[in-house]
């Protein structure tokens, strides 16, 4: 199989099971689905919980020789103790309290299929012997018969479980490990896959929307950072809950990170999973806080020269003193122009504001030129312009 191949196949499969994210962690992961898929062996899928494991199972079903068979989902650890033989190998009729008639099991009903045993981890030592008989030689037992059946199924088997640490607890069985993961194919946590975290919540955000009937949301620059921040301990699912809490409640808003925040246990911060955030500031508050500046600056420059100005007066001899009095020389402007001018001096623009004598200083000294005025004065265009409206100049 080509590079080409394998890549085309993988777009298939993104395709068809609807996945979402480009990420390489993901990507290889899809890959190695795939490679195996056509080779009839045991896959052991291993991730967090919550992290889309339930995908790959379907993707090795469908790109294999077994896809015209039957393929069954089996979540262990949803099934009781002591009712867990009896669906997986079947029963025969009175074998127990309420076997009112034989039963087929999951194995039996997958014949020349796929079986997926998802939380395999959660199966009863017991269970787990049966489990490995049927991998190394197809037989099994019917719960209260002694004949043996045959099954040709593919096990593909996950779990959220560390079982190397579960074999040496003597929770798991060190043989069916081994038997089950002949091939193993690791899912990456929602946090290490970086954007895919955005793309997800915008497909999410878009299907809520069509499912409620209600205007779509958006996210702020400073909820984008903070979910790709956030480590996600519930992954792919937790993110999708958090979305659907947003569109139902935010319809038509633009989401940001507080919000967000505020959909999580203990706004986000509960054992430190998140990184420090702080929302970035907007442009209307850095535009604000540059105005502030700049005003705050002008006032003192013309505070600075009329102390000079009287002090010098009160103080200046008929020799070897510089004469410092009148307007300021242009290199002693607050404004970082390099073209000289001459600025308005305070009791030429006290009928003015402070900000306004400024714009007027920048435009006087970039001859007119707004955008020379806006680069310089560190604004944009737009905001120079809304100004010089606001001040009629």
């Amino acid at each position: 199989m080509t590079d080409i191949d394998i890549e085309e196949q993988v777009q298939q499969a993104r395709r068809r099971f609807s996945i979402v994210g480009v990420s390489p962690a993901l990507n290889l992961a899809i890959e190695r689905a795939i490679k195996v898929a056509p080779i009839d062996l045991s896959v052991l899928v291993t991730g967090e919980s919550g992290s889309g494991k339930e995908f790959f199972p379907k993707i090795i079903h469908n790109f294999g020789a077994r896809k015209h068979g039957r393929y069954i989902a089996v979540n262990c650890g949803a099934i009781p103790e002591g009712t867990i033989d009896s669906e997986l190998f079947g029963h025969e009729k009175g074998s127990f309290t309420g076997a009112l008639s034989a039963r087929k099991g999951y194995f039996e009903e997958a014949d020349g299929g796929t079986i997926f045993l998802d939380e395999v981890a959660e199966l009863p030592l017991t269970t787990q012997a049966r489990l490995l008989r049927v991998l190394e030689s197809g037989e099994f037992l019917k719960v209260g018969s002694s004949q043996v059946q045959r099954a040709d199924v593919r096990v593909v088997a996950a779990t959220n479980v560390d079982l190397l640490k579960a074999v040496a607890e003597g929770n798991f069985r060190q043989d069916l490990y081994y038997r089950l993961s002949t091939v193993q194919i690791q899912v990456p946590a929602l946090h290490e896959r970086g954007r895919d975290i955005l793309l997800l919540a915008r497909k999410f955000a878009a299907d809520f929307s069509e499912k409620y009937l209600t205007e779509a949301i958006t996210f702020s620059d400073d909820a984008q950072r903070f979910m790709l921040l956030y480590r996600w301990p519930g992954n792919v699912r937790q993110l999708k809950n958090v979305i659907e809490q947003a569109a139902l409640f935010g319809a038509g808003t633009t989401i940001d990170a507080s919000t967000l925040q505020g959909y999580l246990p203990d706004g986000g911060k509960a054992g430190g999973e998140v990184a420090r955030f702080r929302p970035t500031p907007s442009y209307d508050s850095e535009r604000d806080m540059l105005w502030s500046s700049l005003i705050s600056l002008q006032n003192e420059v013309r505070m600075l020269h009329s102390r000079m100005e009287g002090s010098m007066h009160a103080t200046q001899s008929e020799t070897d003193v510089e004469d410092i009095s009148g307007p300021l020389p242009p290199h002693r402007s607050i404004l970082p122009f390099r073209e000289e001018f001459t600025p308005y001096s305070p009791a030429e623009a006290s009928d003015l504001p402070a900000e306004a004598v400024i714009l007027r200083n920048a435009l006087e000294m970039a001859g007119g030129n707004r955008k020379k005025a806006a680069a310089a004065l560190g604004v944009s265009e737009r905001t120079l312009y809304r100004k010089i409206k606001e001040y009629g100049l």
